[in-house]
């Protein structure tokens, strides 16, 4: 419990000082609200537009939940097919680098066009942005498998499915649920993304209203439930981690 209160209270601190300095320059310089609403408008805007605001976050969370599932399953899967098949590696491995090269943003009108503007499309947005973060971490932990038990076990004649599944697995599951937390986070970004480009619901729905009428405010806190949404996403996989990669040595004080 101490060690917990110990990493938590400098980032909270630090955030509480970030909102009164944030609130006091705003009153201060009488900033006008629709410019730069202070935190305390924020929060009054929170709570009166809550009721819209709950199927918006509805939407978004379940298409970030579905593209994150999927994006996870595609970047263990295809990490699993690189690292299993070496050849494979060397051929497609820059290509997933040159992937990432393109911009979200960019590629999703194409996507609109080529699926229409259903479910599908914003699908593969945001398994394009969660695929890579896995893939990568993935094949990290792997290839970074201990070399002298990797040498026992062939010495004792173990298989190579008995090697994957009792040494190289479970010794990459720690760099495999790191990739998983960078995805978790950035699966909301890809679905509110997605919801830019076309949607009747959502977040990211919600913020190009807001933004077509100059409310600045609204715009905050759709911001501030897509930071809590990652936050939120971040902090599963991280219990998920604690809870199945037991044998993992505790960092010293």
């Amino acid at each position: 419990m101490r060690r917990w209160w110990n990493s938590v209270w400098p980032p909270f601190v630090a955030v509480l000082f970030f909102l009164v300095v944030w609130e006091l320059c705003t009153s201060l310089f009488h900033i006008e609200k629709w410019i730069l609403p202070s935190p305390v408008d924020i929060a009054k805007e929170t709570a009166d537009g809550a009721g819209d605001l709950w199927g918006h976050v509805g939407a978004t969370v379940r298409l970030t939940l579905e593209g994150f599932m999927i994006g996870t399953a595609v970047g263990l899967v295809i990490a699993l097919v690189l690292h299993l098949i070496p050849f494979l590696k060397s051929a497609l491995y820059p290509l997933l680098i040159l992937s990432q090269n393109i911009p979200t943003i960019a590629l999703a009108p194409l996507l609109m066009i080529w699926f229409g503007f259903g479910l599908l499309p914003k699908l593969i947005v945001i398994t394009l942005v969660c695929f890579f973060p896995v893939a990568v971490a993935t094949m990290g932990g792997l290839k970074q498998t201990d070399r002298v038990m990797l040498n026992y076990m062939r010495m004792i004649g173990a298989s190579k499915r008995q090697i994957f599944a009792k040494l190289e697995l479970p010794h990459a599951l720690p760099a495999i649920f790191s990739g998983i937390k960078i995805a978790a986070t950035y699966s909301v970004m890809g679905a509110v993304i997605a919801e830019w480009i076309g949607a009747d619901k959502g977040i990211g729905y919600y913020m190009m209203l807001q933004k077509s009428g100059y409310r600045t405010d609204r715009m905050f806190v759709a911001i501030m439930i897509i930071v809590a949404l990652s936050l939120l996403m971040f902090g599963i996989i991280a219990l998920l981690e604690k809870w199945l990669v037991r044998w993992k040595p505790k960092p010293e004080n």
